[in-house]
């Protein structure tokens, strides 16, 4: 199976063991993850009780060969410009981190990995929704 973008409701769902998501990455050539997903990571972490466990665990998780962070340019950013656009005219509204996401997984050809709902509503990306 070829690469897919995990966004941050979908690494949070595969920490939680959600058999959806783990057999995506299971299966999955290669991961990718954003910087925007790493600071929404981080922020939550350290909203929570258990910052430094959740941090050494994303930091294993990144140790992976199979997984890359991926920087955002200015490519990423004529992805993202196209994607609002898009969902600007349709009336939609979603999350500008999550059209960051899209923007990413729109340059990189990957499959978003998700349990947010709202990425069926963006036409460039393929999305693998997994209900929460």
């Amino acid at each position: 199976m070829p690469g897919i973008l995990l966004d941050t409701s979908g690494y949070s769902a595969f920490r939680r063991g959600h058999s959806g998501v783990l057999r995506e990455i299971q299966e999955a050539d290669g991961i990718i993850i954003t910087p925007v997903v790493l600071g929404e990571l981080r922020a939550g972490f350290l909203m929570g009780r258990r910052a430094e466990r959740n941090k050494t665990d994303l930091e294993a998780f990144l140790s992976s060969p199979r997984v890359r962070v991926a920087d955002i340019d200015s490519e990423t950013a004529e992805r993202y410009a196209v994607i609002l656009v898009d969902l600007r005219k349709a009336g939609t509204h979603i999350p500008t981190n999550d059209i960051w996401i899209a923007a990413s997984a729109m340059q990189h050809g990957l499959r978003v990995v998700t349990t947010d709902e709202h990425y069926k509503k963006v036409r460039q990306v393929v999305v693998a929704f997994h209900a929460p």
